[in-house]
């Protein structure tokens, strides 16, 4: 038998989890303002730029996966999922 993960971020790459925030938060902008960190709030921001500084700090992972869970919460609570 296949055991499964119950961890919503078991398997998921970063690049797919920023692209899902983006996308939920209609740009950057708004997803600067729900964490706020400069590569967000960049006069340009991009997602190549984003995980680059990502994938080099820890606590700004930790920042993006938190609220991607929560995301994934509230998608659940509005039958989204």
């Amino acid at each position: 038998m296949e055991q499964t993960s119950k961890d919503p971020l078991h398997g998921k790459r970063l690049d797919a989890i920023l692209e899902e925030l983006v996308d939920y938060y209609n740009g950057f902008e708004e997803l600067g303002k729900q964490i706020n960190i400069r590569c967000f709030n960049a006069d340009n921001p991009s997602i190549n730029s984003s995980l680059k500084f990502l994938r080099k700090t820890d606590w700004a992972r930790a920042k993006v996966e938190s609220l991607y869970l929560y995301v994934l919460r509230q998608k659940k609570k509005k039958g989204l999922l």
